[in-house]
């Protein structure tokens, strides 16, 4: 399972209010809180103050097995409180939203019995840390129950039809201040995925040419300067190549297919290896304003896509990558979803966790991009870590990595940001919120739950929660 929580921005007016009355309505407002339709997902709202302002919102994967939902409850609940108390208020209460869509031949209702023990678990959780849940909602097949209203009136047993899109309040409020709802969590997440098509084996053996040419090449430190020059430039002429094939107007799986068909297996493997080098990577990662930046992405998710088969892990860097720029960008939901993936396809990607906890923070991009435009000499030399060592590294010919002795730092890898910048309160306005990486998984910070979780609140000696 996956963990994902966002403090996010309003992009109108600071001061839009929107007045949510009864569970229909807070129902249809939770795509509007997160930027996107959840699937799969416990999505957790701190409620602030006798008016119940919105405050922090956690997201994460409902757990495959049973066995799981009570840990998790338990830690989620603390992760929530402890967040918002960390920002400066603890919430007066909670609301909690269970959302799966029915298996073939499940129907909602189904949905909503089989997944009430994980209600019952999660309001046990805050109540015993004396914050109450409000209401608990399941939303599946177009419908919602409470779990918390035992009024068959206003809530019967078959459940209530969700509002007609873009008929609610809600809906109109976000219209006012520019908020777009971008589609599923597992839409967002299909355009990253690794190809399943036939050009996957094409796309895999290209990866062990390059591998056997390229690795030695990267760990010899007299050539890796080379190798360096030589994906950047690579990389440089493919997104001017994608650049003239604009992909404005055209459906999501139509442009991306559009960009794949524009880059070879040879091009998209000698690119991939060579981002798996830090320096070459951060150097890459000042691609992020302008046109540029909308270049830049659509090849980071390109080469995503074809680090197929045993290459899994190499997608860290361009999906890395993809993050940065779509955060750059004022795109936070697509940042978490980029930044979740990379850190399924490599826990300890330091580089993903170094971003996502700054996206999480509340940090403004800004820093960052301020401190990727100056020269990379004085980068280099003001470096500072922020999370330990990185553990970045280049790959072995099939896809392990090798693991260098000593490895220079690189400023955006060793963490040369500053904490604290920026906003760090969550919204309490209808703004996004971060998707889940892989909604079958356990995972603090997107980060998997199995050890690494322990690794991450030993690096920022926080739990992962956000308020």
């Amino acid at each position: 399972m996956s963990k994902h929580h966002d403090p996010t921005r309003p992009t109108g007016s600071e001061h839009q209010q929107v007045t949510l009355r009864g569970p229909a309505e807070l129902a249809d407002a939770l795509p509007y809180m997160l930027g996107f339709h959840p699937t799969d997902s416990i999505v957790l709202v701190a409620v602030h103050g006798a008016r119940g302002r919105f405050g922090g919102r956690l997201r994460l994967g409902i757990p495959e097995s049973s066995v799981e939902w009570l840990p998790v409850s338990q830690h989620l609940a603390e992760c929530l409180i402890e967040g918002s108390e960390r920002r400066g208020a603890r919430p007066d209460g909670i609301v909690v939203f269970l959302c799966q869509d029915p298996a073939e031949g499940e129907t909602g209702r189904a949905v909503m019995e089989r997944l009430r023990p994980l209600a019952q678990w999660l309001r046990t959780s805050c109540g015993s840390l004396d914050v109450p849940v409000h209401e608990a909602l399941c939303i599946s097949g177009g419908r919602f129950w409470s779990y918390c209203c035992p009024d068959a009136r206003c809530c019967p047993a078959d459940g209530t039809a969700m509002a007609m899109p873009g008929t609610s309040v809600m809906a109109a409020a976000a219209a006012y201040v520019g908020i777009q709802i971008r589609g599923s969590l597992r839409e967002m997440e299909a355009r990253l995925a690794p190809l399943r098509t036939p050009v996957a084996a094409d796309q895999q053996r290209a990866l062990d040419t390059a591998a056997a040419a390229l690795v030695p090449r990267i760990l010899d430190g007299q050539s890796r300067g080379a190798v360096g020059e030589e994906t950047l430039r690579l990389a440089r002429r493919l997104m001017q190549r994608l650049g003239e094939r604009a992909t404005l107007g055209r459906a999501w799986a139509d442009a991306d297919d559009r960009d794949d068909k524009l880059i070879s297996a040879d091009e998209a493997a000698q690119v991939i290896l060579g981002l798996q080098d830090r320096e070459t990577r951060d150097r890459a990662a000042s691609w992020m304003e302008g046109p540029e930046a909308d270049r830049a992405l659509r090849l980071w998710r390109a080469l995503a896509r074809r680090c197929v088969g045993p290459y899994g892990e190499h997608a860290a860097a361009p999906l890395s990558l993809a993050g940065w720029v779509a955060w750059s960008s004022g795109d936070e939901p697509g940042a978490r979803v980029a930044l979740s993936l990379a850190l399924r396809a490599d826990p300890e990607y330091v580089f993903a966790r170094l971003l996502h906890q700054a996206c999480n923070d509340g940090m403004d991009p800004a820093e960052l991009r301020h401190c990727l435009r100056k020269p990379r000499r004085s980068r280099d030399a003001a470096a500072k870590p922020l999370g330990g060592a990185s553990r970045d590294r280049p790959p072995r010919p099939g896809g392990r990595r090798a693991r260098p002795r000593r490895r220079p730092r690189s400023a955006l890898a060793e963490g040369k940001v500053k904490r604290g910048g920026g906003k760090t309160g969550a919204a309490a306005g209808p703004a996004g919120s971060g998707p889940d990486p892989h909604p079958g998984r356990n995972t603090p910070r997107d980060v998997d739950s199995r050890g690494v979780a322990r690794a991450d609140r030993r690096a920022d000696g926080s739990s992962t929660g956000e308020g």
